[in-house]
């Protein structure tokens, strides 16, 4: 995939401030409703967002490093041309892949959730929500953050190796359309009832 960077962070923003406004909405339910599950083994509302909370505080503070670092090198001398560091994003194979295979679809494919990012019969209360958007308002700083960088150069770890490096482009759109996937699963408990 080829994007102009530009393209990729306004198109990302609006896909976080839409999550934002879904997640608003739930703040209305009861907590028996966003705890409601269709049986033992499914997960409710919250444990889908609590699923999203998971993945948001390993994915969150990593990108927060590999921003500050990138522009650590930056040369205080030569101020930054804002957008002119990555013009155009390509996406590297594995991110792409990884990144597509969140994408929400009418009929979603079943995944297995690796144990450690599995909320299942967790006690979970409405406080899972607001930290949902308080990651979702640090994304959206982390999106502003990297127009000074490069999409491209820039790479993080993922959550299931650290050994695995992503563009930082290809890390923004795992965890945004990640996050996706799971708040319209959260979206069919509540609609399901």
């Amino acid at each position: 995939m080829k994007i102009q960077t530009e393209a990729l962070l306004v198109d990302l923003a609006n896909r976080t401030k839409q999550l934002i406004q879904e997640a608003e909405l739930l703040k209305e339910k009861s907590e028996e409703s966003l705890n409601y599950k269709q049986h033992a083994e499914s997960w409710s509302v919250l444990e889908c967002l609590e699923h999203l909370n998971l993945y948001g505080r390993f994915y969150l503070p990593e990108i927060k490093k590999r921003i500050s670092e990138q522009l650590a090198l930056s040369s205080p001398s030569i101020p930054l041309q804002r957008g002119k560091s990555n013009p155009v994003f390509k996406s590297g194979w594995l991110g792409n892949y990884f990144a597509n295979s969140m994408l929400p679809k009418a009929k979603l494919n079943k995944m297995k959730t690796f144990q450690n990012m599995n909320p299942i019969n967790s006690k979970l209360d409405k406080q899972v929500i607001e930290e949902f958007l308080d990651q979702q308002t640090e994304l959206l700083q982390l999106l502003e953050k990297s127009r000074e960088i490069s999409l491209n150069k820039t790479k993080t770890a993922i959550s299931i190796s650290k050994l695995i490096r992503l563009k930082l482009g290809d890390t923004f759109r795992f965890v945004i359309y990640h996050n996706q996937r799971h708040m319209a699963q959260a979206e069919r408990i509540e609609n399901g009832r």
